[in-house]
């Protein structure tokens, strides 16, 4: 019988851990953060926590003002991938975090998908993953100590490799041709007025044609 009740105990305990939910607000921004790892650890959490405060601001400002003000994260233990957002929502796998304790800019790279909120068919996949990466190379807390960079250049990247790779093109062409081409881009992707003729009105060359000359010389330090 006492066995039966530390048992039934510890179920309870586990259920009520379950449904902890914490509430941020700082300026307007408000982080529902709701945890279902009790062995997160907790500096991962208070960085997870600095880092959106720090980051989301600055992109709903410099991305898309319209953005929402309530941004809600769940730390997932059945999730067996890295990271998604959806209509406000983050999830973040919480074996991810057991690995990687200093990727705090995980979610950097999630709220710039909400700041994103782009609709169906609005552009191609690689662009979307290709900026959320970008911002999180520009706007990243710190992608050092999460072990995290944009990679060197390989004869055998596409511009649609998508994530670090299309985000060092991007990085690229902010620096060679256009210092707001990725906020321009950002904006028609959103507005479902994406098209490859815009690469021509921003920068003078076709897609094809900057991904040649980029290839030829990729550097950006």
């Amino acid at each position: 019988m006492k066995k039966i009740v530390i048992a039934a105990g510890l179920l309870v305990s586990s259920l009520a851990f379950c449904q902890q939910q914490e509430t941020f607000e700082k300026k307007g921004k408000v982080l529902i953060f709701t945890n279902h790892d009790p062995n997160l650890n907790k500096d991962t959490k208070k960085g997870l926590v600095k880092t959106f405060f720090k980051v989301y601001p600055k992109l709903v400002k410099d991305f898309n003002p319209e953005s929402m003000d309530t941004i809600r994260v769940k730390i997932d233990t059945e999730y067996d991938g890295v990271a998604y957002a959806h209509n406000g929502r983050i999830t973040i796998s919480s074996d991810w975090l057991a690995k990687k304790p200093g990727d705090l800019d995980v979610i950097t790279h999630e709220v710039m998908h909400i700041v994103q909120s782009y609709p169906p068919n609005s552009g191609p996949g690689w662009l979307t993953e290709g900026i959320a990466d970008y911002v999180r190379f520009k706007y990243g807390v710190d992608n050092k100590g999460a072990g995290w960079s944009l990679p060197d250049y390989k004869p055998e990247n596409s511009y649609k490799n998508s994530y670090r790779i299309t985000a060092r093109f991007l990085y690229w062409l902010t620096k060679k041709y256009d210092k707001n081409i990725v906020q321009k881009l950002d904006k028609n992707m959103r507005n479902k007025t994406y098209s490859e003729d815009l690469w021509n009105q921003y920068t003078g060359k076709s897609l094809d044609a900057l991904w040649a000359e980029y290839s030829e010389s990729p550097q950006i330090s």
